[in-house]
């Protein structure tokens, strides 16, 4: 295993880039720690497969350098860098049995026969594959040649780092759930350096203990889970995570009042360090949608009309969407909560970050009981 450091990485495939736009992957500077599984998630030519190409050797970048615990390794090739790598496709050999499959990357550096037969006896069972060693792989469904190709990856126990590009992609949906499972069951396990390209947030999510949020070839925000959702630095982040996203939203900061459809929403922290055009930004689940009624029990001024424009029941709870201001939000609303007919949007304050040309901006300090709670 192998702590891997970019430092000052780009990449750009034209010959003479010229300014950050012609870059595929704007500068990076990060530590991946020994033994983390990390994901790079984003969507499609965002790129993910560009820097994780680069990590393995497969390409070379226009700026910067890779090292591997310390060592400069940007010259050296996949081989040389003793990096294990499983593609979107599974990649075997079809004439080959799944247990030769497996113990042929052993066998190509020279591990032992009892050894070789040790791990790819355990890989079996690890893989649930055990009834099917001596099967030849043409003859498998796409689910467990997939299988083969993540057991290639790991019966090694030597490796640096393993990563994996998009590697669930041809997998149902339920074997997805059991193969994100065993990865992360393999992680804890060996304690391998695990990298996780995927543009599918559950995966990310539900796989890596830090996630690499990457748009428009920019990692925009490094975090847990828990901080992806609860303080997205860049609105894509907080757009991209989350099912639904986060509400984005047009409004003007004053010192720690936001002016949003009319209404002043008093904000629990003081941002005298900005101010003008800003963004709002609130999770559907911190959206509370009340009745005339009890808006005005509540002697809430911030509440804004909303009108409702569908209804999705997704069984333990309902997404609604509808209009405030002329803007589209998302609300949501637990189950046994019955939907006003003509209901007004109270968010909580607590839960609004504040975005200035899409970057999330932080509080010089935090108002004493500031804000009002729905």
């Amino acid at each position: 295993m192998a702590g891997i450091t970019l430092d000052k990485l780009a990449h750009s495939y034209l010959a003479k880039p010229g300014n950050d736009a012609d870059f595929a992957l704007k500068q990076i500077d990060y530590h991946w720690e020994d033994g983390g599984a990390y994901a790079l998630l984003g969507p499609s030519g965002c790129g993910k497969t560009t820097l994780l190409n680069i990590i393995s050797g497969l390409l070379l970048p226009s700026k910067g350098h890779v090292l591997f615990d310390g060592v400069d390794v940007t010259e050296l090739s996949t081989e040389q860098r003793n990096i294990a790598q499983v593609f979107q496709f599974p990649v075997i050999y079809d004439t080959m049995t799944v247990a030769q499959n497996l113990a042929f990357p052993l066998l190509n550096r020279g591990v032992n026969q009892s050894e070789v037969d040790s791990r790819v006896s355990d890989m079996l069972a690890t893989l649930e594959l055990t009834e099917k060693a001596n099967r030849k792989a043409r003859g498998l469904t796409a689910d467990e040649k997939q299988k083969i190709s993540l057991g290639r990856g790991l019966v090694r126990y030597d490796v640096n780092a393993i990563l994996f590009d998009e590697p669930l992609t041809v997998i149902d949906p339920h074997m997805k759930w059991q193969l994100r499972t065993k990865l992360k069951e393999l992680h804890q396990q060996f304690g391998h350096t695990m990298i996780y390209v995927t543009h599918d947030q559950t995966e990310a999510l539900t796989f890596a203990d830090k996630v690499v949020v990457m748009y428009e070839g920019e990692v925009v925000q490094i975090g847990t889970p828990e901080e992806l959702f609860d303080t997205p630095e860049h609105t894509f982040v907080g757009y991209f995570i989350g099912s639904p996203g986060m509400n984005i939203l047009p409004a003007e900061l004053n010192a720690n009042a936001l002016q949003f459809a009319d209404q002043s929403i008093a904000l629990p922290g003081d941002y005298r360090n900005a101010s003008g055009s800003v963004e709002l930004g609130i999770r559907p689940e911190f959206v509370s949608l009340l009745s005339q009624e009890q808006a005005r029990a509540k002697d809430n001024p911030s509440c804004v009309p909303f009108k409702t424009t569908s209804v999705e029941d997704i069984g333990r709870f309902r997404i609604v969407r509808g209009e405030v201001a002329g803007h589209t939000i998302a609300a949501v609303l637990p189950e046994d909560q019955s939907l006003p007919s003509e209901p007004v949007a109270l968010f909580d304050p607590a839960r609004i970050n504040v975005y200035q040309h899409s970057r999330l901006i932080k509080p010089t300090s935090m108002q004493s009981g500031g804000g009002n709670h729905g």
